[in-house]
């Protein structure tokens, strides 16, 4: 099987019924999409650096003894999961997948607000996990920016259906 294939095989099950829409290339053809496409790249790869970072300062601290908050553990591999995925979402919407780019765009919405919301709870996780989640969403709420920016929201913009009410009498 080949890689394409494989991906393809994948998005049926994260896209649902917009898996076929794809934008046209020229809609991404704006070299100032480039730009933001590897920029949002860059700040992906620093989430999953902290993420891995974060998993990296738990073991150490579970070794030495000092670390009895299971919520670390878990909070690191869940989001470091969920950033991986949404890596997955990165790439296939810089490949015109629409689905794609409306799921990264709403979870750089959604993220940012339930991690600092989690992070305001006094004492569910140590001082420096706190400060590795506010990282987190500032980076995020970065990538939620450069995706509602008005030309990506062109690029992707989705041509009306059949039946809605700017559909031709």
């Amino acid at each position: 099987m080949s890689l394409d294939a494989l991906l393809l095989r994948i998005d049926r099950v994260a896209a649902g019924r917009a898996r076929d829409v794809r934008m046209p290339p020229e809609r991404l053809a704006d070299p100032r999409l480039h730009r933001d496409w590897r920029a949002i790249r860059w700040i992906l790869t620093a989430e999953i650096a902290i993420g891995l970072a974060a998993i990296v300062v738990a073991a150490v601290l579970t070794a030495r003894g000092e670390l009895d908050h299971p919520m670390v553990w878990f909070r690191s591999l869940v989001v470091l999961g969920l950033t991986l995925g949404l890596g997955y979402f990165a790439l296939r919407a810089e490949q015109r997948w629409w689905w794609a780019y409306s799921r990264l765009r709403l979870f750089s919405r959604i993220f940012p607000i339930v991690t600092l919301v989690v992070a305001a709870i006094p004492g569910l996780y140590p001082l420096w996990m706190t400060i590795e989640q506010i990282v987190f969403s500032l980076l995020m709420i970065g990538i939620g920016d450069l995706l509602t920016t008005d030309r990506m929201r062109d690029a992707y913009r989705r041509e009306q259906r059949g039946g809605g009410k700017n559909a031709a009498s």
